[in-house]
């Protein structure tokens, strides 16, 4: 994983961890990689990990058993999608429409590269 300059550290492991998710690779009500598993695989110190976890169970998006590990809620999806969404929404959505605008992108050629990402990324139509 690359991290970008521009946003914590914690919070783009929280987002990795919310798109492994999403995205289905880790189901419901699975255990999640260890602290230690996860630092390992991400190259950071386990301590931005144990932030991304304790931020992900401040959501309501993993749950801690203690003494067996972390494990992912049932309506993890939905608050994973609520919290991002609205970030976006705050966040990337204003700087995008920005450079729309100052870069004369029109809404049809951003719904057309939006259609050719799916398709390529997700295999979707």
């Amino acid at each position: 994983m690359e991290f970008r300059e521009n946003e914590a550290i914690y919070l783009q492991i929280a987002a990795y961890v919310g798109e492994h998710i999403v995205l289905g690779k880790w189901p419901l009500d699975q255990k999640i990689p260890s602290v230690r598993d996860l630092a390992v695989e991400l190259q950071v110190n386990p301590n931005t990990v144990v932030r991304a976890y304790e931020f992900l169970q401040n959501k309501e998006v993993i749950t801690n058993k203690r003494g067996i590990g972390f494990f992912i809620a049932a309506d993890a999806e939905k608050k994973i999608k609520e919290y991002s969404k609205e970030r976006f929404l705050g966040n990337a959505l204003p700087e995008f429409f920005k450079n729309m605008y100052l870069l004369d992108i029109s809404m049809k050629e951003i719904e057309e590269r939006f259609e050719q990402f799916k398709a390529e990324h997700y295999h979707q139509n």
